[in-house]
């Protein structure tokens, strides 16, 4: 077998694994995919007689001012974010060669760039009720509309755990079920009394036996709705609303975790109803109810007034 061929099937090897031991989602093992093609066509060009044996820290540094430097077919620069993701797939897959007996660079000997940092895009209360009374309820859209802006607030759910829903799932009446999400992870999630509502007046609107709880409003053949049918109804409800956010599902997701912290919901709880594998994940919320305490300080404590 030549360097080539044992390189190609060590990393089909690797992405086996992610799929099988890891129990990673499509779409991550995907971008690893992705991220480790960019990095060995860099390899090949650059390095003579290319190895993981003979990989150094200088060859990294090397390929890291190419990810700097790189720009898309529309002349676009990698963000520090996904050039970090790259230098992450590209750490993990060193971690398993090591594991296997093939000696390698230390991974731990690569930094991971800092990235910048982000706010973090939520809506307050007064917002998330302008988002969910600018839904109309005339129709079977407006009303499926309605019912996945409701489902996302009331459960913190990621996008693609919301489109993969059956209606045999849902026990509307409990007001409660399970999903399974990052990592193979089960959790349960709950219902507002609202989103029960909403869920209950859409479903017995409908009139397909399709098994998908949200689907596309037309007279056609019953479509599971996509994880870009739900970013745009969520643009859209959005912008008629008014809002001075530019929300997308996963800030509805935000606006879940603070609005259960601020009322004062336990951290592990809510890590437990986000399906963070790690609290320290479900910690990037504290900084904003933190800053919601010290509102309450100054509002209430004697010493202030």
């Amino acid at each position: 077998m030549s360097a080539k061929e044992k390189i190609q099937t060590k990393t089909e090897e690797f992405l086996e694994y992610l799929e099988i031991e890891r129990n990673c989602s499509r779409l991550t093992i995907r971008n690893y995919r992705h991220y480790l093609c960019r990095f060995l066509s860099w390899a090949r060009q650059n390095i003579k007689s290319f190895t993981y044996e003979q990989l150094s820290l200088d060859q990294i540094t090397k390929y890291r001012v190419f990810l700097a430097r790189f720009l898309s077919k529309k002349g676009e620069p990698l963000s520090r974010q996904t050039q970090g993701y790259h230098v992450i797939c590209l750490r993990s897959f060193l971690k398993w060669l090591i594991k296997r007996d093939i000696k390698t660079l230390a991974p731990e000997k690569i930094e991971l760039p800092k990235n910048q940092s982000h706010s973090l895009k939520f809506l307050t209360g007064e917002q998330v009720e302008r988002l969910l009374f600018s839904v109309g309820i005339s129709t079977l859209g407006e009303l499926r509309d309605k019912a996945v802006l409701e489902t996302l607030f009331s459960t913190g759910l990621r996008v693609s755990e919301l489109v993969k829903l059956n209606r045999s799932e849902i026990d509307i009446d409990r007001g409660e079920f399970g999903v399974i999400g990052k990592g193979g992870r089960a959790r349960v999630v709950f219902l507002s009394k609202r989103a029960k509502e909403w869920l209950r007046r859409y479903l017995n609107k409908r009139e397909d036996n399709d098994e998908a709880l949200f689907i596309h409003a037309s007279k056609h053949e019953p479509r599971r709705l996509t994880c870009r049918s739900v970013q745009r109804i969520v643009r859209q409800y959005a912008s008629k609303a008014k809002l001075p956010v530019k929300i997308t599902p996963h800030g509805l997701r935000h606006s879940f975790a603070t609005d259960l912290l601020t009322g004062g919901a336990d951290i592990r709880a809510v890590q437990e109803m986000l399906g963070h594998k790690n609290i320290a994940t479900t910690q990037i919320y504290t900084h904003i109810t933190n800053q919601r305490l010290k509102e309450i300080y100054d509002k209430s404590h004697l010493g202030n007034k």
